[in-house]
Order: structure tokens, then C-alpha cells, then sequence
């Protein structure tokens, strides 16, 4: 029986052990991941918003500048001093071609924010840039905005782990929120509402 509780306690001690270091270790990464921006060694663009201009809380987002599917250069400096919705998703993912009529009916209105819909050609599954294309013109989806993301560049900056996933860019250009997983109109609009 003694033996019995040692181990258990050795267990407990051992467990949260591996708890402390673990906490550490995610602080030591987000530590350098801010190091890392500061001094300008991500990939990403920095941004050029000053800290007293920021209103919501989070992280710059990231500065993407895609071509939509006519060959258009759309980046996120386009829509600045607007809100922003943007979702990731794949062609060959169910759930999110059931959203896609929603999503289409919120980006034909006239809301105080903009929607954006990003795919990554040759990454993580996705079509070529050129056999998606010629697949989405044969969707009815009008309104949409579609930008492609090759190899899947911003969709690692963004930090995309599954689709579909949704972020939330304030007026700020501060990425306030993000969310994987389908979020429908009203979870849309209500996120977008929250921040400024």
C-alpha cells in the first residue's frame, strides 16, 4: 500500500512537473514569436499602424496581398479603416461548401464591414489555382470575393488549422478574433459587432 501512494505521488509530482515546463515552454514561444515581429523577421509585412492607434486587443494581422480570381491584386491595406471578415476554406470540404449561399447573401449587403474568402491552391489538398477557378465560375456565387493563397503562405501566417476557419480584423487592422470551424451569418455579424 505504501508503495501504492509513493507512486502516486511520484504521478502527481512528475505531472505537474511536465505542467510548469509545458506553461514555460508556450511562453518562451510567444515570447520569440513577438521578438520575431519586432525585429522584423517574419515573413510577413509589418504593419505601419502605431500602437496608439490600435483599439482592439490582439495581434496585427497579417498583411496579406492575393490575387482574386480575375487577376486582381486585393490586400488587406485595400479595405483599411474597415472591418474585416475573412474565411479560409477548401473546395473539397463539405462544410464549407454549405455555407457558401450564406456566405454569399452576407457579402451581397451592405454592412459596415468587408468579406473576404481566401483558398489555398496546392496546399493542404486544394485544387491547382487554375483548375479552382474554372470549378468556381461554375458556382452561383456572385457576391463572394475569392483570393488565392498558393502554397498556402498567409494561411500559415494566419495560423490556419483546419477549414473553415474565420478571422476578425478590426477597423485597426488588429486581429481580434479567430475562430475555426463554420460560423454562420449571425455569428459572423455578431463577432464583427464586438469590435471596433
Amino acid at each position: 500500500m505504501k508503495t501504492a501512494r509513493k507512486w502516486m505521488v511520484s504521478v502527481i509530482v512528475f505531472t505537474g512537473v511536465l505542467l510548469i515546463l509545458s506553461a514555460c515552454g508556450t511562453q518562451q514561444a510567444e515570447s520569440n514569436q513577438t521578438e520575431s515581429k519586432q525585429t522584423g523577421s517574419s515573413s510577413a509585412p509589418a504593419s505601419d499602424m502605431s500602437s496608439s492607434t490600435m483599439m482592439n486587443k490582439g495581434e496585427t494581422a497579417p498583411e496579406f496581398s492575393l490575387l482574386d480570381l480575375k487577376g486582381n491584386t486585393v490586400g488587406l491595406s485595400d479595405v483599411q479603416g474597415k472591418k474585416v471578415y475573412v474565411k479560409y476554406w477548401a473546395s473539397w470540404c463539405s462544410i464549407c461548401l454549405a455555407g457558401l449561399e450564406d456566405l454569399n447573401n452576407l457579402a451581397g449587403q451592405n454592412n459596415d464591414f468587408q468579406v473576404i474568402t481566401i483558398v489555398t491552391p496546392d496546399y493542404k489538398g486544394e485544387k491547382s489555382s487554375q483548375a479552382f477557378t474554372e470549378w468556381f465560375d461554375q458556382q452561383p456565387y456572385d457576391n463572394i470575393t475569392v483570393l488565392l493563397d498558393e502554397k498556402g503562405v498567409w494561411a500559415k501566417e494566419f495560423g490556419v488549422r483546419a477549414y473553415p476557419s474565420s478571422f476578425y480584423i478590426g477597423s485597426d487592422g488588429i486581429l481580434a478574433k479567430s475562430q475555426p470551424g463554420h460560423a454562420s451569418n449571425e455569428q459572423i455579424m455578431e463577432s464583427l459587432q464586438e469590435i471596433l
